[in-house]
């Protein structure tokens, strides 16, 4: 590890060889002491990570340095100490951006041991955070968050790219279970605001007299209960990204006053006067389509224009062909070295279960169905029986998609034999279809017997 250099600024060579000292007490800091503001400028190239500078030097005095040090170094911390207990030069200082301000008296080395100390650990714990908002960002790298090679998912990944690039609102929909917070995350963290707040936030999951202060936040006595300030989350998100999904179930009266906080890009809090300034990019997502809700009155239409933005569709999966596959192999890989299992493949008849369903789960039920199917196999391959579907295909689900009349004889009899556990006479009995047409229809492989 490198040493943490530190600038000492002192005129008086008695008191800079003091400050030195007792600073190099501490083997890993290196010191360089300046007696001019000048000969400290001339150095900046050097990168120090601390400067602690005395107010009063010989060409210029404390805040002539800092200016200059800042437009060179504007990240790099600084330390004022003053003869002086000036308390107007200080808070001056602080607004102009100092990181303390010391007055000189028999306790100022151990008041600066301590500053120094105080500065590295926050910078330390600032360059810590930073290193984890730059794994997040390679975490949600499109191609990781999203699996996929289907045409579908490339438009998909095409427009999360524009996206990201700019600070347009987003509008994610698709239904449930494709993936649409993994898709907000992955635009926010290849974005400017990446090392800034994501602040998600489930409009269905608050009840509606609660989600105004959830949103804005409240103030103490509010009303009932609000016994201190509490920050919504649209504050916490400053800087960053807010993802509202379900934006869809969001009261009309609400809306309003959303439409309002996005216009004037600043809120005030329930039960308060005072105005907070926002700076955030919005991603909305929803599983319903908002122009109808627009058309039947349960959607303003003036708050659907302003936060459509950039709008994102997310495929269903039986819309996506080999990637459910694809898919399906990730879900086996991650679920086998999670629970230290040897890596199992599917059965050919096993794969073409999976690419005959329809998931109106999507990926959500696709990642359960591969979890339970490893743990119930046997053997080192996935056999078609260990692919269970959580729920029979409801009628929705058969007509989701226009087949032929051949197609939805091979659907049904599926239907009964999966929920008659592969019984072929009571299937038969059932539908009042000979049994022999069911047999002829396992033994060419159209149905799974």
């Amino acid at each position: 590890m490198s040493a943490y250099h530190i600038f000492i600024v002192e005129d008086d060579p008695w008191y800079g060889e003091i400050l030195q000292y007792h600073l190099s007490l501490n083997p890993d800091y290196k010191i360089t002491r300046f007696m001019t503001g000048k000969d400290c400028l001339r150095e900046l190239h050097q990168k120090p990570d601390l400067i602690s500078m005395d107010y009063s030097l010989p060409d210029m005095n404390g805040a002539e340095l800092l200016k200059q040090v800042q437009q060179v170094n504007p990240a790099v911390p600084v330390i004022v100490i003053s003869a002086q207990e000036d308390i107007t030069t200080a808070i001056d200082l602080y607004k102009k951006g100092i990181a303390d301000y010391l007055v000189k008296d028999d306790h100022t080395k151990d008041l600066l041991w301590n500053a120094v100390n105080r500065i590295r650990e926050n910078q330390a714990l600032r360059k810590e955070v930073e290193t984890l908002r730059e794994e997040l960002g390679h975490r949600y790298e499109f191609e990781k968050v999203i699996k996929g090679a289907s045409a579908a998912i490339k438009k998909v990944f095409t427009l999360m790219e524009k996206a990201a690039r700019t600070n347009i609102n987003v509008s994610i929909s698709g239904e449930t279970g494709t993936g649409k917070e993994l898709v907000a995350k992955a635009i926010h963290y290849h974005s400017d605001r990446k090392k800034k707040p994501f602040v998600a936030l489930n409009m269905a999951a608050i009840p509606s007299e609660l989600l105004e202060s959830e949103l804005f936040g409240h103030e103490k006595g509010a009303f009932t209960g609000a016994l201190t300030r509490k920050l919504g989350k649209f504050e916490e998100a400053n800087g960053g990204t807010i993802f509202l999904d379900e934006i869809g179930e969001l009261d009309v009266n609400l809306q309003s006053k959303l439409l309002r906080v996005l216009q004037e890009r600043e809120l005030v809090r329930v039960g308060g006067s005072e105005k907070v300034k926002l700076d955030i990019r919005l991603i909305v997502a929803t599983h319903k389509n908002l122009q109808d809700q627009v058309k039947q009155g349960y959607f303003r239409e003036d708050f659907y224009y302003r936060i459509m933005g950039l709008p994102i569709e997310l495929p269903p999966l039986r819309e996506r062909g080999g990637d459910v596959l694809l898919l399906a192999r990730h879900f086996l890989e991650e679920f086998c070295k999670e629970n230290k299992l040897p890596l199992k493949q599917f059965s050919t008849e096993a794969k073409e279960k999976l690419m005959r369903y329809e998931f109106p789960g999507n990926i959500r039920e696709l990642k359960s169905m591969i979890d339970l199917a490893v743990v119930m196999s046997d053997g080192q391959e996935i056999q078609v029986e260990d692919i269970r579907f959580s729920a029979p295909r409801s009628e929705e689900d058969i007509f989701s998609k226009e087949k032929t009349l051949k197609e939805y004889t091979v659907l049904i009899i599926q239907h009964f034999l999966d929920k008659y556990n592969r019984n072929v006479l009571k299937t038969a009995d059932k539908l009042d279809i000979g049994k022999s047409t069911i047999y002829k229809m396992i033994q060419e492989k159209e149905l799974e017997g």
